[in-house]
């Protein structure tokens, strides 16, 4: 299959898994023909050359697994994102991979590098499956060290080519502590009426909204309303899921991804006017019968279903309203003046507009395509400010004590993901946060817990924010 960026994105080596080495010579025989066929098309930026290599080089059932034209528009909106693509090595792990071969290349844009994850069965084999991600550096390429103020000028002039490309359209904020050392806007909130993106411009946090329903949560345990081990069929009747599933599901499955539900974002939620879907209770439909596709704990899968109960349980445990509770006991006490789950039939001042590129050159807003009001696991609006203004709440205690903000960010099952919150592990020191990502936005926080960095990127393209975030990261791994 062919993956873009999507609601959570997995890269093609994960936070801590250090067993891969890179081989810089280009693949031979057949197969090295099939890469180099796959970056002639994909730097040629060319739908016809693009589909000739889909047609010849890949199998039908991968032609057939999306239509044509959907094939085009990924590989366009990867092009535009990078400007092209250019071999440095072919990475193997440890285990291997079988029927995997993932091709690590540089973008000529920002410089980034991403993999290519080819699956071919057989080496004289054509291509059954194609996904993009972002990778690590290779191995052999080493960084200089850098000053504060160096990171800074470079990061400047990172973010500027990304906005002069337009690759990027949104709002970027770096800071240590509560000093802000960079932020910048660009880009468009609307292309209809030509209205620029500012820094204080509210922009679509995907499921970034799933890191403020884990801190409701661990709210509501702390002040003893509240177990982590309880069953969620205490809080949720046979209206939402059938007694014989929820009785085997925890609260603690559910912030942790563990529980086996999947996504309401399914063919009812497709089929149906936006309309419908307002309050949470609206969603029944979507959920009630869904049932896990593993037995609840025993292992990882992302869930959107499962972040949203978790919205129903505070309104049950709580007696608010969900988006009440999130204003009284979050936002406000944060200082976050922008953010809230915004009803998009409704005017909102300052709020920007998803864009999602075509194959044919031209973009499309995502106004029918997303909800219209954001919930429990994701869909609201902020602004790279009041992202930092959160992240500093956090580590200052304003909303959590040290010791419940701790079960946040513990990896408590070795999954790379804590309570709401995205964990990962780098030669400086730990990084928590979350990404979004929906057509037409993606945003990212990074809150870098040894070194007192923040990093807020909130982006109105597909897509967008996490090139240039993971671009900061590795500036900052550069600092001595």
């Amino acid at each position: 299959m062919v993956m873009s960026a999507g609601m959570f994105s997995i890269s093609a080596q994960q936070p801590g898994e250090m067993s891969y080495s890179d081989n810089t010579t280009f693949p031979e025989g057949t197969f090295g023909e099939r890469v180099q066929a796959f970056l002639n098309a994909f730097n040629s930026n060319q739908g016809k050359t693009i589909q000739d290599f889909l047609e010849k080089q890949c199998t039908e059932q991968f032609q057939g697994f999306v239509p044509m034209e959907d094939h085009l528009r990924i590989f366009a909106d990867f092009y535009r994102r990078s400007g092209g693509l250019d071999f440095h090595s072919v990475r193997s792990y440890e285990p291997p991979r079988p029927g995997e071969t993932v091709l690590i290349l540089k973008d000529r844009t920002m410089g980034g590098w991403h993999a290519v994850t080819l699956m071919v069965p057989h080496a004289e084999s054509k291509i059954d499956g194609i996904m993009f991600s972002p990778a690590r550096a290779p191995q052999d390429i080493t960084m200089s060290s850098l000053s504060k103020d160096q990171m800074i000028s470079e990061l400047r002039t990172m973010v500027e080519k990304a906005c002069s490309s337009d690759v990027f359209s949104g709002a970027v904020l770096v800071a240590q502590g509560d000093e802000v050392l960079f932020e910048k806007a660009c880009g468009e909130a609307s292309k209809r009426f030509n209205v620029t993106n500012k820094i204080d411009t509210k922009f679509n946090l995907g499921s970034m909204n799933k890191m403020f329903t884990g801190v409701a949560i661990i709210q509501l345990v702390e002040a003893g309303n509240l177990s982590l081990d309880q069953t969620i069929d205490q809080f949720l009747d046979e209206t939402w899921l059938a007694k014989d599933v929820s009785a085997k599901i925890t609260v603690e499955h559910l912030l942790t991804h563990r529980s086996g539900l999947g996504s309401y974002f399914n063919d009812t939620y497709w089929k149906s006017s936006r309309l419908l879907f307002r309050e949470l209770d609206d969603y029944k439909p979507l959920i009630k019968d869904e049932k896990p596709a593993f037995t609840p704990g025993s292992q990882w899968q992302y869930s959107n279903t499962g972040m949203f109960l978790l919205g129903v349980i505070i309104e049950k445990v709580s007696g608010e309203n969900y988006f009440d509770y999130m204003r009284k006991h979050l936002y406000q006490p944060a200082g976050m003046q922008n953010t809230d789950c915004y009803d998009m039939d409704k005017p909102v001042p300052n709020l920007a507009i998803g864009y999602i590129p075509e194959s044919d050159g031209h973009w499309r807003n995502n106004i029918y395509d997303h909800v219209v009001r954001g919930g429990p696991a994701g869909g609201g609006f902020s602004t790279v400010r009041d992202l930092h203004r959160f992240a500093r709440a956090l580590q200052n205690g304003v909303l959590l004590s040290k010791e419940s903000t701790a079960m946040l960010w513990t990896d408590h099952h070795g999954d790379g993901y804590g309570f709401g919150f995205g964990l990962e592990d780098h030669p400086i020191g730990k990084v928590v946060g979350h990404s979004g990502g929906f057509p037409g936005l993606n945003s990212k926080l990074d809150i870098f817990l040894d070194n007192g960095y923040v990093v807020a990127v909130m982006a109105n393209y597909s897509g967008a924010a996490s090139p240039v975030a993971r671009g900061i990261l590795e500036l900052i791994k550069r600092v001595e």
